[in-house]
């Protein structure tokens, strides 16, 4: 570990703040080393929050992440449609879409690579048009050729991708369907958020009441902009957080899903190749049915 004497100038300043400084290193990979236990003073591991005082000794070990790198695994896909240039799948609640730090294995992609071998685009997003939180279940569309995935691609920033969510929120809207036009971005007081922000980007969200229940509803969600968490973001933001959501809303163990109660349960594309209009839909998953049954009961 490196070691520093902490000045006076620096006295009460974060711990995470001064190695970040030192070592010129990303906050991200400041926070894996404060969670490794390589971030200590006077000897003892500290939390990246801990205020240094004049005269502490600091050391750190910031090490670089390993490369990120999609392989191929044998993970079981609930697969709705196959043909030589799309694949159209259900991806359950609990399976994060692509590889990313902290989920390396165990993705979508792994699973879609394990099932294709190869897919084009991205090498840690391959196929990939869209994506769907880890925890949100549903529909998604693969594109299996170069140029699939460029037409799929091209649709989707057109907006001609229809998508359909279904999701269980606290309490009933005022009126039985509307529209949340609110940009959004990065959370300035939680970087691992987003929100409502006048300088995010345009973000526009459709709702409707499928079912009221004595304290909550469930709705349907159209979109027309695919901002990270945005109808997580948005429904928070309008007073109906979506149930069990454990970032925007809160956990609810009774309920016994993974997540928020969200499931992306219609999907509708021209085929890029034959242009022929396609259209699914997928069932919610036996946990979500649950939790809907729990909430038509009165007390």
């Amino acid at each position: 570990m490196s070691p520093h004497v902490v000045g006076p100038d620096e006295a009460g300043v974060r711990a995470d703040v001064i190695v970040a400084r030192l070592s010129g290193a990303p906050r991200s990979l400041v926070s894996d080393a404060v969670k490794r236990g390589d971030v200590r003073v006077n000897g003892v591991a500290v939390k990246a929050s801990y205020a240094l005082e004049d005269g502490d000794t600091l050391e750190y070990d910031v090490r670089s992440r390993d490369p990120l790198v999609a392989t191929p695994e044998d993970i079981d896909l609930s697969i709705l449609y196959e043909d030589d240039d799309v694949l159209v799948v259900d991806k359950p609640a609990g399976m994060v879409t692509h590889p990313a730090h902290g989920a390396t294995s165990g993705t979508l992609v792994n699973a879609l690579l394990g099932h294709l071998e190869s897919l084009p685009g991205d090498a840690l997003r391959p196929g990939l048009v869209h994506r769907l939180d880890r925890d949100t279940s549903g529909l998604l569309v693969i594109g299996k050729t170069e140029e699939a995935l460029s037409r799929l691609g091209i649709a989707m920033k057109a907006r001609h991708i229809k998508r359909e969510y279904l999701g269980l929120v606290h309490g009933v809207p005022d009126h039985a369907k509307g529209t949340i036009d609110g940009p959004i971005g990065r959370d300035p007081q939680n970087r691992m958020k987003y929100a409502v922000l006048g300088d995010g980007k345009p973000a526009i969200t459709h709702y409707e009441i499928r079912e009221a229940f004595p304290k909550h509803a469930e709705l349907v969600f159209r979109l027309e902009t695919g901002r990270t968490h945005q109808i997580r973001v948005h429904l928070a933001a309008m007073g109906h957080a979506i149930l069990n959501d454990p970032i925007y809303g809160r956990e609810e163990a009774r309920f016994g899903l993974p997540g928020q109660a969200l499931h992306a349960w219609r999907l509708a594309f021209d085929h890029p190749r034959t242009e022929r209009r396609m259209e699914f839909e997928a069932a919610p998953p036996p946990e979500y049915e649950h939790a809907r049954h729990l909430l038509t009961r009165k007390d």
